[in-house]
């Protein structure tokens, strides 16, 4: 099983940026699917999350700036990011689960800054 998260960089505030997630190894269209950010010292928190039938749900300091979506045929998440703060650098992670089965893509690096 891999996840490979790509589309991070360096962005300005109030500059855009989207994250893909491509998943090998897993019926992708059966699995959760989740972004996660770490920020310097901070603990990883959950950022963004879609089920396999379209739900979404977000931390509330994302609100109305990010957008999850998925596209089951190209077995990829994706994180639409809008509206960018310093305070949204981090390393982002996207995961998959499953029941009690749950992957981790290796993380893009995303950083916010002037």
């Amino acid at each position: 099983v891999q996840l490979q998260a790509s589309g991070g960089g360096l962005v300005q505030p109030g500059g855009s940026l989207r994250l893909s997630c491509a998943a090998s190894g897993i019926i992708f269209s059966r699995y959760n699917m989740g972004w996660y950010r770490r920020a310097p010292e901070k603990q990883r928190e959950f950022v963004a999350g879609m089920t396999t039938d379209g739900n979404t749900n977000y931390v509330d300091s994302v609100k109305g700036r990010f957008t999850i979506s998925r596209d089951n045929a190209k077995n990829t998440v994706y994180l639409q990011m809008d509206s960018l703060k310093p305070e949204d650098t981090a390393v982002y992670y996207c995961r998959a689960t499953l029941f009690r089965s749950t992957y981790w893509g290796q993380g893009t690096q995303v950083t916010v800054s002037s």
